[in-house]
């Protein structure tokens, strides 16, 4: 643990206490890998510290699927963040799939910011997840998140047992919904970074091109109209692209065809909805969330396609991917 306990009059032992940088040090830049379990809150602080929305956000678990890249640049350097799949025991080819995204993440990055949802029950995931982390050789810091759906009379006594383990650096309790916290990690996490120029163009927000961004959102509108086994058996795939120019009163045209994929037919009725009024939902949201996202009118064709098994055939995945070239960096 770093020096900011009692002796130093700082905050309990395992509480953050600073996250200042010290004169005289050069810009940072480096890579900060989230991790934690499914639903753990990663997307949504990627998004907090960013400012903007890069990452889809849903209360259902597994919603990210791939590592996204969050880039972050500002007087103090290049911060390149990892917004990792939630670590979970794999039941298809997809699932396998995400997590070597998340442990390629671990492995590579800088340092690493461990997700726990302070409102849940502790459970062998954690403790699996937890091994993992302790395992690589680079600063790591734990972010307690959601506390402002714990009581403060827990909330110290869950810091002094996540202190006893010696992983990390600092414990810092956050709240990525709200923002509570969230400066103060950052600027921990700042802290920790070895010195070096930018690895990207400081005008990059990210480094996944439109098409992938723009079907994941759409996959998101499907996580926010459906409930049960739809949300996890369901991607999207944008099947088409095209681009009209506008003119000076009037922004240009993005002729969107894209579709959700579907692994049996009860499933493919479900998305579709008693005369379309299901995909007619998710349409119009997805549309306007688009229109907003890429500043030009959107006309959005989206269909449901039935393909029996996608989550396991190697060929659909790797279409599902083919958008996000480049995502492993320069």
């Amino acid at each position: 643990m770093s020096a900011s306990g009692p002796e130093r009059g700082g905050p309990p032992p395992g509480v953050a206490g600073g996250g200042g940088e010290a004169a005289g040090v050069g810009p940072k830049s480096g890579t900060v890998a989230l991790m934690g379990r499914p639903n753990a809150g990663k997307s949504t602080l990627m998004n907090r510290f960013l400012g903007q929305k890069v990452a889809i956000v849903s209360d259902k678990p597994q919603t990210t699927r791939h590592r996204l890249v969050g880039i972050l640049s500002e007087e103090r350097g290049q911060m390149v963040f990892y917004d990792t799949p939630g670590v979970h025991k794999p039941l298809h080819q997809m699932n396998r799939q995400m997590v070597t995204y998340a442990l390629d993440a671990l492995n590579e990055a800088d340092a690493v910011c461990l997700l726990v949802d302070a409102a849940a029950a502790e459970g062998s995931g954690d403790a699996y997840l937890t091994d993992l982390v302790a395992r690589v050789e680079v600063p790591k810091v734990l972010a307690l998140n959601k506390i402002d759906l714990v009581r403060k009379s827990r909330l110290l006594p869950m810091i002094e047992r996540w202190a006893e383990r010696g992983i990390f650096e600092e414990i810092v309790p956050v709240s990525a919904l709200s923002g509570d916290g969230c400066d103060l990690l950052l600027g921990i996490l700042w802290r920790l970074l070895p010195e070096g120029p930018p690895r990207y163009d400081p005008e990059l927000l990210t480094i996944h091109p439109d098409r992938f961004l723009v079907a994941e959102r759409i996959r998101e509108k499907v996580l926010d109209h459906t409930r049960e086994e739809i949300p996890y058996s369901t991607a999207v795939r944008i099947e088409g692209w095209e681009e009209e120019p506008g003119g000076p009163d009037r922004p240009g045209l993005v002729r969107i065809y894209a579709s959700i994929l579907a692994d049996r037919p009860g499933q493919k009725k479900i998305l579709v909805g008693h005369r379309g009024a299901m995909i007619k939902a998710i349409g119009t949201a997805a549309r306007k969330d688009l229109e907003e996202y890429l500043g030009r009118r959107v006309y959005l064709d989206l269909q449901v396609k039935l393909e029996p098994g996608w989550r396991e055939d190697r060929r659909i995945l790797g279409e599902l991917d083919r958008d996000l070239v480049g995502w492993l960096g320069p």
